[in-house]
């Protein structure tokens, strides 16, 4: 049976490219006529996607799928762990909840369970692809947990790959790190290192002649690339890269329009924002208290691993009471997924299934309660069913933004614990069919209150909709004593093609791919 050929990218560290090379590498695989797939056997993230089958999958996995122009599964990434409180992570295998874990638990009993899923799933890949792509996580030589491994060098074992390891050198010390990590793997996995490559090099690539000469004559690997920096406009993989202050898109000018988001402890799928982040004039700032709250244009309480948990958070710094008072005044409130739960009366847990077992400060415990928001006549119960799933629907909601969407498509997919029932006489905001061509009634999505101001959904990308992101702006904008302006649409998927394009060819261009080519065995 023809198996495909594999390359993996590893890092001296998280964060230092990684994500963004694999990404590179999956589409000038794909411009040279490769059918190409993702890989990354364990992501810790709770930016989560969902397949077309309801499974649960990393976006970065998912975006780097897009990227190689295949449809995402979950075989892309087959373990997923979503962090929900302390020590303690939701285990996804398959696209599918295998249960709670806690740090010692999982590198116990659940890590062969996983090992086993993994497998299958590279298996599966190399022989349905021409080409995969493997991306390793944090370092490989962590040494506390090398010999638990079942992400880094065992998996490019496994798949056969050569390595190429990802230095920064823009954090400094990328010829400590780079050396250090490859004098402090064993001889064999030392030996699979095909090459290095220096990443996030600023200024003249003419001035580091000396240290590339350095590196390959004390690591007797070649250096592979030197990567200059590159600003891509993508979906970044953890919150590590949630600027605690926001900021603009390069170029974007002054910003008309002042956007808060909520950045609690749990915050999940916080890509929902980037449409907004990338509209010309609009500031979307990550804030985490009080004092950065101030008198925003619109607050957005994004997705949460752990509503109850993070819900506490906001009562404990005294973001709850601000955001109700802002609410009172007028400014527009959203709530997406858990924060669209937060947002209702109440929030009820009778079992412990949002907190988790053994999470201790996760929630209120079995039987518990915790007054919401107010802001929407919602109650919200958790229970012990999951749904995942893509959905499509239109627009019921005909007050405020809504007021000209009534009738028009949105798409989204939900991820989420908990049922919320709408207070009688409240109005939902979407009427919603799950997947591709599915018949039958439908259900209610959202709630919608204050004229229209303050609304919720479980409908995650739903800023991804165009006619719905450029009706909401300009309904914000509209309300400032300025008015005026709308928003441009925005076409995510087309800008995503020309970053992945770009991508390409720096890679192209800075990469030796002759030995990269070679490396692989082609």
């Amino acid at each position: 049976m023809r198996r495909a050929r594999a390359i993996m990218i590893q890092g001296t560290a998280s964060h230092v490219g990684k994500t963004l090379l694999c990404t590179a590498l999956c589409r000038l695989f794909r411009q040279e006529g490769w059918r190409v797939a993702p890989f990354k056997a364990q992501n810790m993230s709770n930016n989560a996607w969902v397949t077309r089958d309801g499974g649960e999958m990393a976006r970065a996995q998912a975006l780097q799928a897009e990227a190689a122009g295949v449809e995402p599964s979950v075989h892309m990434n087959p373990v997923l762990l979503k962090p929900k409180g302390e020590a303690v992570s939701e285990v996804i295998v398959h696209g599918r909840p295998a249960g709670d874990a806690r740090a010692r638990d999982y590198y116990g009993h659940w890590r062969e369970r996983a090992w086993t899923a993994i497998r299958a799933s590279l298996d599966r890949l190399l022989g349905e692809y021409d080409v995969v792509v493997i991306e390793g996580a944090g370092s490989p030589v962590e040494m506390n947990l090398r010999r638990r491994d079942i992400v880094n060098m065992r998996v490019a074992v496994l798949a056969g790959a050569p390595v190429l390891l990802v230095g920064d050198v823009d954090r400094g010390g990328v010829f400590a790190s780079l050396l250090g990590t490859l004098w402090l793997l064993p001889p064999a996995e030392r030996r699979r290192v095909a090459g290095l490559v220096v990443n996030k090099f600023r200024g003249d690539p003419e001035l580091f002649r000396e240290g590339v000469a350095y590196l390959e004559a004390r690591a007797r690997k070649p250096v592979v690339g030197v990567l200059p920096w590159i600003d891509v406009d993508l979906e970044e993989e953890d919150s590590l890269a949630l600027a605690a202050g926001g900021g603009l898109p390069a170029g974007a000018g002054v910003a008309d329009l002042d956007i808060a988001a909520i950045h609690y402890p749990c915050v999940s799928n916080f890509t929902d924002l980037d449409p907004l982040r990338r509209v010309p004039g609009v500031r979307v700032r990550w804030v985490r208290g009080l004092r950065a709250l101030g008198t925003p244009d619109a607050v957005i309480l994004p997705g949460s691993k752990n509503t109850i948990r993070d819900l506490l958070f906001l009562r404990e710094t005294g973001l709850d009471r601000a955001i109700t008072e802002l609410a009172r005044r007028g400014t527009p409130v959203v709530g997406l997924c858990g924060g669209y739960q937060m947002m209702g009366r109440l929030l009820s847990d009778p079992h412990g299934y949002e907190a988790g077992a053994g999470d201790a400060g996760g929630g209120p415990g079995a039987g518990g309660e915790v007054q919401g928001l107010g802001l929407l006549p919602a109650v919200t119960v958790f229970g012990p069913r999951k749904r995942t799933a893509q959905s499509r629907g239109r627009v019921v909601a005909g007050e405020g933004p809504f007021a000209c969407l009534q009738g028009q498509e949105v798409r989204g997919y939900e991820i989420h614990v908990g049922r919320t029932v709408l207070d009688p006489g409240a109005q939902p905001l979407f009427l919603l069919q799950e997947g591709e061509g599915r018949a039958g009634a439908g259900v209610w999505d959202g709630c919608l209150a204050a004229g229209g101001a303050v609304f919720g959904t479980y409908l995650h990308g739903l800023f991804d909709n165009a006619g719905f992101l450029q009706a909401w702006l300009a309904w914000l904008r509209g309300r400032r004593p300025a008015g005026g302006g709308v928003a441009p649409a925005v076409g995510c998927r087309a800008r995503r093609e020309e970053e992945f394009d770009r991508l390409a060819e720096w890679a192209r261009r800075h990469l030796d791919l002759k030995l990269v080519y070679e490396a692989m065995g082609r």
